[in-house]
Parts: C-alpha cells; structure tokens; sequence
C-alpha cells in the first residue's frame, strides 16, 4: 500500500460517532474516496459514497470483495457489535494475501467490551484497579448472594447491552429486581445471560481513551460524560445525554497514574495473551478517594465523546488511524486545539425505554450557524418527502467549540434552543460542573 499516496476508507456504522469520524475523515488532504455503510444518517450520506452489497455479519466475504474492487486502504469499525462479532478479522485479508489496515480490534480484543466477566477476570489479572465484583450465570445464586449483603451494590449485564446494562439501584431491593429483570424477564436479551455485582464506587466519572497499535499508547484528552437521562445524574442510564472536553477534572498527576496502572498495564496483559490490539481502547474511570479505579472497558470511540473529542483534533484524522492500524503511533503527528468542546444530545420522547419516532426536526441550520457549533446526527434520517426526522433514541448531537468551556457551554445551549421536534428531550446542566478539579 501507498504510504504517500489518495487512501480510500470504508467507515462502518450509522451513528453520532461516525457521523463525527465521517467529517473528520473527510478534512484531511490524504482521503481519496470515502465510502460507509451509514448511509441512512444524512450527516454521513452527504460526506460518503454509498457501497452497493448486503453488510451483513454471514456475508462480510461480500464487503471484503467490495473493499478489494474499490481500493480500499483502511477500514475504520466504528460501533461495539460489528468488533465483538469480528469484522475485523474477516475484512483484514485482501484476495491477494496482503492485508488491509483495520481500526478497531479483532474478536478477541473486543471481548473486553463484549463480556463484562472476561474484562474483570483481565483486571485482576493484569493487576488494574477496579472495583472488586462477583460473576454469576445462575439467577438463584446472584439473588442468594446480594441478600446476604448489607451494602448497596451496582448490577451489571455481561454482554453489549448499548451502554444501558448498567443498573445502579439505591437499595438491595432494588438490585434484586435488577437481576430478575436481566436474567429472568431478559429485559437485554442474551447481554442479561451472565451478570456482574459490583461494589459501588463513589467519585467523579471520567472517560479516557488511548489509541494503541500494538505496541504504542497514545493517550487523548479526558472527557466527562453524562449518562443519566435527567439533571444532577437523576433518572435512567442511557447511551450518554452529553460530554465535555477535555475534562480538567483529571490533573496531571491522575493522567500519568492512568497511563501506568491501566493502558501500559493493559497493553502488557493484551501482548501476554498474543492479542494485538489496533484502535481505541476506553477506560471508564470513577475517581474515588482512594485512587483512580476502573469501571469499564470499550474497545471503540465513545458516544458522545468522540465529538468533542474529534471537534478539537487540529492533525490529520486519516493520517492518525492509518498510524494506529499499521502499528506506527510512534510517528503519528496529534495535536489538539486549545479550545474547550462542549456536546448535548437532544434525544426523543420515550428514551431509553420506548423513543418514538418520525418527528420532524427543525432549526438544524439555524443552530449550525453560530460560531464554533457542529450538529452531528444520531438517529435522523430523511423521510419519503425529504423532510429530517427523528429515527432514533439520541437523534443529535450539538457540540460547540468555545475559548472557554463556559463559552463553549453557552454556544451549545444556544445553538439548541434552534432545534425543534416534538418531545425533545435536553439535559440543562450538562458541563455545568467542569469547573471542579480532581488531583
């Protein structure tokens, strides 16, 4: 392959996240032709070229002959479902024998976001800290074990469960209802099969991703993300109603700690067990008084991190993933505006549980206009008359560039207050605490 040369990418997914790798993609001066399988997402349709066979998990020899006809370089595997599957895998050979450049890990390195159980039997073993967590695939015996306890524990689903597996209960009572609800009345399907107890862990969340490419760190500034679906962290948990970067809730300090105790600690325990790890890997950090501890792994970029995360980044996004997926980090050139970036999802009437859709959005224009603002689509799509409709859970993502992240915070609420559809539902205290420091 062409080092120097036009790189043709085939970007996997449909979501606010790609939405974002798509416009970062389509900036840099080494894309040739960028094509996705996200298509449906009017924000994606309008940066990519559509492929024209089935992406289907049982016919990725279909995708892969597609990638061969087309020359494409660099594949870049946006969601968790695909990497759990292997995609990967299967898309890295060429019909030549040679091979393609994949961002995202195989199967194997995407157990750590797949199986909750294994990423836990990982830390212990990899000596990372995380809160300490009990494995159970038998519903009598979770239920046995939480009633002979006094404290509040939190129960997570195993599998993918599109970051909503997580029940975070206020009594023991509660939890209870947690386990029957996953592993009895299967409220995440298979996801709810095997559950995690875990201790909870009290302190300021963070999120912190590092690109590695099996044999380099490259860690990218902190973000804060926002999970409940009302204000001060009340409600449900959902896919995330908002993020800020970078978050100066992490000092330095806290920075190097975590680059020591958890991605070279992780990277070593991934070369140990013959994985090599090319793309993100996401470390969901709750910061206690006791230290830094671990309380997810994801192997892919977060949403809705990845737009004020990828809103900032001043180099070459192409260049980066091609870096990362060859195993050439060390050389990438990476740099970061100064500026703050602030993201609030506007998501539909009915998220989590039940969101409805097809209403009509409007002011998307409007909001883009202000100085410093994107609006990345989530779930949106155009309807038979060409009008944007919400399709989705999270249907926005309207993040804004600021000199400060006050300034940030403000354009971002701003630019929101253009967008209409029926139902909209907006945190208003997203960002709001970014003002106190951790150290």
């Amino acid at each position: 392959m062409d080092l120097q040369g036009p790189i043709n990418v085939l970007l996997i997914g449909s979501g606010g996240r790609e939405h974002a790798l798509a416009l970062g993609l389509s900036r840099s001066p080494r894309l040739g032709t960028l094509y996705a399988t996200g298509m449906s997402n009017p924000g994606i349709a309008a940066l990519a070229q559509p492929i024209d066979v089935p992406v289907k998990r049982d016919e990725l020899y279909r995708l892969s002959q597609f990638c061969d006809k087309h020359g494409v370089d660099l594949v870049v595997i946006g969601p968790e479902d695909p990497l759990a599957e292997g995609w990967a895998d299967a898309l890295r050979k060429r019909a030549d024998g040679s091979e393609r450049w994949i961002f995202g890990p195989g199967a194997r390195g995407a157990q750590l976001e797949a199986d909750k159980a294994y990423a836990k039997q990982f830390m212990r073993a990899a000596s990372i800290p995380t809160a300490e967590g009990r494995i159970f695939d038998r519903q009598d015996h979770a239920e046995d074990y939480l009633k002979s306890r006094d404290e509040v524990y939190v129960i997570k689903a195993a599998g993918l469960a599109k970051g909503k597996g997580v029940i975070v209960p206020k009594t023991n009572e509660e939890g209870l209802e947690a386990i029957r609800s996953m592993m009895g009345k299967k409220a995440f399907g298979d996801a709810g099969k095997k559950i995690l107890i875990e201790e909870m862990l009290t302190g300021t969340e963070v999120s912190v991703l590092a690109l590695m490419d099996g044999k380099n760190i490259l860690i990218l500034p902190p973000c804060q993300d926002h999970k409940r679906l009302g204000n001060n962290d009340t409600g449900p948990n959902t896919g995330g109603m908002g993020a800020f970067c970078p978050a100066e809730t992490v000092s330095d300090a806290v920075m190097r700690q975590l680059e020591t105790d958890v991605f070279v600690a992780a990277a070593d325990a991934l070369r140990r067990d013959e994985i090599e790890f090319r793309g993100v890997l996401y470390a969901g950090i709750m910061l206690t008084p006791g230290g830094p501890k671990v309380l997810e792994f994801n192997v892919r970029f977060g949403d809705p991190e990845c737009q004020p995360l990828l809103s900032r980044l001043e180099s070459d996004l192409v260049e980066l993933l091609v870096a990362t997926a060859s195993g050439r980090l060390d050389e990438a050139d990476v740099r970061f505006s100064e500026q703050h970036a602030v993201c609030i999802v506007l998501a539909s009437p009915g998220y989590p549980d039940s969101p409805e859709t097809g209403k009509p959005i409007t002011g998307v224009e409007d909001a883009e206009a202000i100085e410093g603002v994107t609006v990345y689509h989530a779930g949106t799509k155009l309807d038979e008359d060409g009008q944007l409709v919400t399709s989705g859970g999270r249907v926005l993502g309207v993040t804004a560039l600021g000199e400060t992240i006050e300034q940030a915070r403000e354009r971002a609420y701003q630019a929101c207050a253009k967008i209409h559809f029926d139902g909209m539902q907006m945190r208003t205290d997203i960002a709001a605490s970014a003002t106190t420091r951790v150290s």
